[in-house]
């Protein structure tokens, strides 16, 4: 299954970033390749300063070695090994109008002394975080993502979208990060599920990103927008930087398990802003789209 997985998101990697070059139009991706001493790597790839993206990275790594004592003791384990392989992504649009966008699709392996599997799951998903909202741009989003969701099993996208709405929580500001999508973890064997299943919905999701996110892209990065927007973009990346640095679980593994620090910090943008007590005015579309983020909402 590792190997499987791994060949998918290699190939996965290569078709989003060529879709991403092309509606770009300016920049390419530039790419590292990294090792970890402790065992595996990775092939990261970063975008910046094109005429869409301001910047963005699609990642893929495939780590392994000794489980670090913290994630042990997370686990309730003890003397256990792993292999963890995904792809991550996120996306920085230059115009505000177009929304910031992450995605992570991810295996993982433990195992005992001996190297046999003791445990193995699916994570992942994808969600929005727009800075202008556009109902139609979410309602387009969360409806690829049901679709996706809906050919394996009609529970799922409810699901997985309440985990998004619940997991993507900045509970320090009382909102969202975004408008959500699909979140889930430890996708492990059932009665209903083998992880053959499970692969084939983790793949599904994966395929359906650049349906998800393009025509949104195409629809909104010619529009016009002020140097005010622009500043309201900012300070609203400055709430994403607070999520990823406060409570993302993919920021925290990485760091516990001496990640690659270029690698796990890429997701954070390169302009933002922190404006003390900072409030939009009344009635304005910077107020509509904090009172949805202070609500989860349901867009399909």
């Amino acid at each position: 299954m590792k190997n499987k997985f791994y060949a998918y998101i290699v190939q996965l990697q290569d078709k989003i970033t060529a879709k991403l070059e092309e509606l770009d139009g300016t920049a390419v991706f530039k790419e590292d390749l990294w090792e970890r001493p402790e065992g595996g790597g990775g092939k990261t790839r970063v975008i910046e300063n094109g005429a869409v993206f301001e910047k963005g990275g699609v990642n893929i790594s495939a780590v392994h070695g000794a489980l670090p004592e913290s994630m042990q003791n997370y686990f309730g384990v003890q003397d256990a090994n792993f292999f963890a392989c995904g792809l991550s992504l996120v996306l920085h649009p230059k115009n505000p109008m177009v929304p910031t966008v992450h995605a992570n699709w991810r295996y993982f392996e433990m195992y005992d002394k001996e190297g046999n599997i003791v445990d193995q799951w699916f994570g992942g998903g994808q969600d929005l975080t727009p800075y202008y909202l556009f109902d139609e741009d979410a309602i387009h989003f969360h409806t690829i993502c049901k679709n996706a969701c809906d050919k394996h099993n009609t529970t799922f996208y409810p699901a997985y979208k309440k985990k998004c709405d619940q997991y993507f929580w900045n509970t320090h500001r009382n909102e969202a990060r975004g408008v959500g999508g699909l979140f889930y973890d430890y996708l492990k064997t059932t009665d209903q599920m083998s992880m053959e299943d499970w692969y084939n919905f983790e793949t599904e999701v994966g395929n359906s990103f650049l349906e998800a996110y393009v025509p949104i892209v195409e629809r909104r990065k010619d529009l016009p927008y002020t140097g005010e927007q622009r500043n309201w973009q900012e300070i609203r990346r400055g709430r994403y930087v607070e999520f990823n640095l406060v409570h993302d679980k993919g920021t925290l593994f990485g760091l516990k398990t001496n990640g690659r620090i270029e690698s796990i910090l890429m997701s954070l943008p390169p302009h933002v802003q922190w404006r003390y007590d900072h409030h939009p005015e009344k009635g304005s579309e910077e107020e509509r789209l904090i009172n949805v983020l202070t609500q989860p909402k349901e867009w399909v």
